[in-house]
This record gives structure tokens, sequence and C-alpha cells, in this order.
């Protein structure tokens, strides 16, 4: 049942996205979307594994809205941040390696936890350790373990956490 409900949800969004990239709505770019994510599901679905399909639910969906949510807004301030440090005339970095702890226990969910970090410009997850992050920091405000988790991780973490545990 699990697996008919990730497929499901695959093609849905397999084929929204193709409707958003391909405005206006015809029932020609309907039929060809919907044919294209079909046989997208048919062929790639199959070789995702089973604990990472068994383990979305209507819940996970529903926390991916605030999370991505959250993710562009961590997006747009780092790239700014980013960009201001560049272009400032002192270039002012303080670049180095931090150790951050993260509280959850679903390999997924650190996967997706270690992107966000690695796709958030100014950081990069280096290494993972278990619970233990290694992230390169662009401007290392802390290097207190506590403090920095604080900064890079729990804004992500919060909803991950009820996402995957």
């Amino acid at each position: 049942m699990k697996k008919v409900f990730f497929y499901g949800l695959l093609f849905v969004l397999l084929v929204g996205t193709w409707l958003l990239l391909t405005q206006p709505f015809t029932f020609d770019e309907i039929l060809t979307g919907s044919v294209i994510s079909f046989l997208i599901v048919l062929f790639t679905a199959r070789n995702i594994p089973a604990d990472i399909a068994g383990s979305l639910s209507v819940k996970t969906v529903l926390y991916a809205i605030p999370f991505l949510l959250v993710f562009t807004v961590e997006l747009i301030k780092s790239n700014l941040d980013v960009a201001f440090r560049v272009l400032h005339p002192k270039l002012p970095i303080n670049p180095g390696i931090v150790k951050v702890r993260t509280s959850l226990r679903s390999p997924l969910g650190r996967i997706i936890l270690a992107n966000a970090i690695t796709l958030t410009p100014g950081t990069l997850t280096v290494d993972t350790d278990n619970e233990n992050f290694y992230i390169h920091w662009i401007n290392i405000s802390s290097v207190d373990s506590e403090k920095a988790t604080e900064a890079i991780v729990s804004k992500f973490e919060k909803y991950l956490g009820v996402m995957f545990g």
C-alpha cells in the first residue's frame, strides 16, 4: 500500500512540475506530461529503496511544504550574504570547519539535512559521523558546537524531525 501511495505521489509531483514548466495548459501538454511522468515512474521508481518509499506519508508531504519554504528563505538570505561578502572591498570572511549535531535518526532525514546545508551558499557538508556533521562555513560566527548547530541545523531539523523522526 505504501508503494502505491509513493508511486502515485511521485506521478502527481512529476505531472505538476511538468505543468508548471509548460504553461499554458492545453490538452496536448497535459497528455504529454502524464505519459512522460507515467513512464518515469514505471521505469525508475522501483529502483528507489523500500525504506525511502515506506517513509513517505501524508504527514511527510504536509511538512515538506513549510520545510521547502524555510529552505527557500534560507537560500535567499545566504545568497545575499555571500554576494555581500564577495562584493565587499575587504572580503569579510572567516572560513573554517565546524562540528554540528543532529537529532535526526532517519538516514533519509540526515541525507536531506546534509543536502539542504550544502545547497545553501556559504555552507558545505564535508563529512558526517552518526549524529555529527562537519560543515565548512564561509564565516564562522562561533566555534561552539551548540551555537553552530543552532545557526546552521536547527531551522531545517525542526521540520525534518517531524517528517522522518
